[in-house]
């Protein structure tokens, strides 16, 4: 039968054709055709029963999860889940998400409120028609309605990206080593065959809100293959035939914490007291005995935004971009619908997503680096932007935020090519073509981590980039800040009469300076690095401190050599205690664990060390580490004919307990490799595991 999914009711059977081996397609039906690593490839007829396929796909691979994130998003977790999830659930309320999602979903267009409506159709009726892969703590979670989808984008890209309740004031030296990305894009110029190309590669937690679904969507003149954070309705980062796009958090200042003097139950406000708004939220929540509690929550608001915190004297109010931007659906469909720079270009100008740096690549050759997001017109003056603002002046408030055109962007760099690996927009080619003085102070701040000095060393070095060598600088897993200051430490150990220091000094200088499964002095070199607390920002540390007159190769060498090597005696005691061994491979301690598998990682974080290949570790026994983070979907594309593009999730693509494909990809992550990206139904029905047809 031919789904439409706008007359779907959850009452509903729907019929699924289950075809193992053999083609039965019809030009009249939908399809899911699903490969062998458990990602879906969508043929529909019509828009709407695109989106009801892909929500029915995701809760294949992920309903507990998808529901467990749309409860969170709601403010009802801990109505579902128990008292833990009360934090959670007052963050959401303090913003208002659920009621400024029922206000966007008003806001949109007839045919996209029918896509939403579409895809969670798609969800409900997968939930119906498979209960028993819903865990019964998550049946109540159902129906998800069209503004659960709106929920959750604001409650994880605008307040846990643009802000997060652990940290809400913004520091531009922190980049959370489970959160970041690298993005390349490679003009003509550049590439050995003269195509554009293009890496696809955030970093994030491999779980929770991060997850990333791999998928294809195929409808009359849509063709887009690539990624979407799971519960959400549009691909996020990907690529078709003509274009594809790449998203990296971006240096970006979206938020702004003012401190309001307390006064007569309100604030000051100029020579005026103003009342706080109030309103009062009833919490729900779980008791371990299964009883609910009803818990009142007042939130507190003044003109800034709501109170976050509060102390005798002080209130603290936290500003957000990105309020006003409901249309982010819309955006990213045109954005993926499009076939050229200038239709590209007309979609994302719109900057409805208020936070992420852009990187893109076209087969015209066209490349773009593009400083996204909202960013707030901020009024002049000697505010302290990057720490709390006084909230008692009319004078520090801003209403406003930068267009497009006013934002940092390189289109078609001289160069040949851009890159960004969370570092400002400065340094996205060299030699520079931005001049950070050209735009105001506040817009992004100026340094430059070890990773993105590695990133950029490696495009500028490479005068003519192949498809191959893109796949292994995006795998390269060498550690910038060894080459900054190892020569310096082994000259310096090789001097000592200890016999420790000599042994230390010698396996320094045979390590190969990367982090990869055999690496041996990785360890050694990493856990001096702790010690001796080497990063970007502590000048003093370094010889010759960072310069940006010289970004890629400052700062250099080791300040205090004393220190240095009086730290690498008791580093090097502390491994061997560790490991029973000095030269222990990276591969032994830093593993890949979980479902069944336990195989050596590589990579590892990105800073302070400068290692492109991003991977996250948590401590489990034994002194080892357990990967949870980091390279997640990964893609390196070339706009060749036809279009090349290998591809990777480092975790799999599923989080479903009876799921086959929770893990079947972490062997390609721990030898470093990419799959093939099969996009034309030749190559799918070739690695068909099932097809379903509605």
């Amino acid at each position: 039968m031919i789904m439409k999914a706008k007359f779907f009711t959850r009452s509903m059977v729907l019929l699924v054709l289950f075809v193992y081996g053999c083609d039965s397609s019809s030009k009249n039906s939908t399809e899911i055709l699903w490969d062998r690593y458990g990602v879906p490839h969508i043929f529909a007829n019509e828009y709407d029963e695109l989106f009801y396929s892909f929500g029915w796909a995701q809760m294949r691979n992920h309903a507990n999860l998808m529901l467990r994130l749309f409860a969170q998003s709601r403010g009802r977790a801990a109505e579902y889940y128990g008292e833990q999830y009360i934090d959670s659930d007052k963050w959401v309320h303090t913003h208002n998400i659920p009621q400024r999602a029922k206000d966007w979903l008003e806001l949109q267009k007839p045919a996209f409120k029918l896509y939403f409506e579409s895809f969670v159709n798609g969800i409900n009726d997968y939930a119906e028609k498979f209960p028993k892969d819903i865990d019964v703590e998550n049946q109540a979670v159902l129906p998800i309605k069209s503004v659960d989808l709106l929920t959750h984008y604001q409650r994880v890209i605008m307040y846990h990206f643009v802000t997060n309740p652990r940290d809400t004031q913004f520091d531009p030296y922190s980049i959370d080593k489970n959160k970041g990305s690298n993005a390349w894009a490679i003009g003509p110029s550049k590439s050995a065959s003269g195509n554009a190309m293009l890496i696809i590669n955030p970093h994030l937690s491999w779980g929770d809100m991060f997850t990333w679904f791999e998928v294809q969507l195929n409808c009359h003149s849509l063709n887009i293959y690539g990624a979407t954070l799971v519960g959400s309705p549009f691909i996020g980062i990907g690529f078709n035939d003509n274009i594809g796009w790449a998203h990296t958090n971006n240096v970006h200042d979206g938020q702004d914490m003012y401190k309001l003097v307390l006064a007569d139950k309100g604030y000051k406000w100029g020579e005026n007291i103003e009342p706080f708004n109030k309103r009062t939220i009833q919490l729900k929540v779980k008791k371990k005995n299964g009883n609910l509690n009803t818990e009142e929550f007042l939130i507190k608001e003044s003109i800034h935004g709501p109170i976050v915190r509060e102390d005798e004297k002080y209130a603290y109010a936290l500003r957000v971009v990105g309020q006003d931007q409901p249309f982010v659906f819309e955006q990213y469909f045109d954005m993926a619908l499009s076939k050229n720079f200038d239709q590209f270009e007309k979609a994302v100008s719109r900057l409805q997503n208020p936070f992420f740096t852009t990187m893109y690549a076209d087969r015209n050759g066209r490349i773009m680096h593009l400083f996204g997001g909202r960013t707030p017109i901020r009024p002049k003056g000697d505010w302290n932007w990057l720490g709390t603002v006084p909230g008692d002046t009319p004078a520090t408030l801003w209403n406003n935020t930068h267009t497009y055109d006013e934002l940092p962007k390189v289109i078609d760099a001289n160069s040949g090519w851009l890159q960004n690996a969370n570092d400002p927009p400065w340094t996205t080619t060299i030699p520079l073509e931005l001049n950070r003085h050209d735009y105001p102070s506040y817009m992004s701040r100026n340094f430059m981590h070890f990773r993105a000095q590695r990133s950029a060393r490696m495009a500028y070095e490479d005068q003519k980039i192949s498809f191959d060598e893109l796949l292994s600088h995006k795998m390269d897993t060498r550690m910038e800040l060894a080459d900054r200051l190892l020569d310096d430490l082994i000259s310096a150990a090789m001097e000592s009469e200890d016999l420790l220091l000599k042994k230390s000094s010698i396996i320094l200088q045979n390590w190969d300076r990367c982090a990869n499964n055999n690496s041996r002095g990785a360890v050694l070199f990493k856990e001096w690095v702790d010690a001796s607390g080497f990063k970007i920002d502590k000048s003093e540390l370094f010889r010759i401190p960072w310069n940006e007159a010289n970004p890629i190769n400052t700062p250099q060498g080791i300040n205090n050599l004393d220190m240095a090597v009086k730290t690498l005696k008791t580093v090097a005691l502390e491994v061997i205690s560790k490991y029973d061994s000095l030269d222990v491979s990276w591969g032994d301690v830093y593993r890949i664990i979980g479902h069944d598998i336990d195989l050596p990682s590589n990579g590892g974080p990105g800073d302070p060390y400068g290692i492109f290949r991003v991977t996250a570790y948590k401590p489990i026994k034994d002194n080892r580490y357990a990967a949870v983070g980091g390279d997640s979907f990964q893609a390196v594309v070339e706009f060749s004919n036809p279009l090349k593009a290998l591809v990777g999730i480092g975790y799999g693509n599923a989080s479903q307990k009876n799921s086959i494909h929770r893990s079947d990809q972490a062997e390609f992550y721990s030898q470093k490799k990419l799959r093939p990206a099969w996009r034309t139904r030749i190559e799918i029905e070739r690695n068909l595991i099932h097809k379903e047809i509605f």
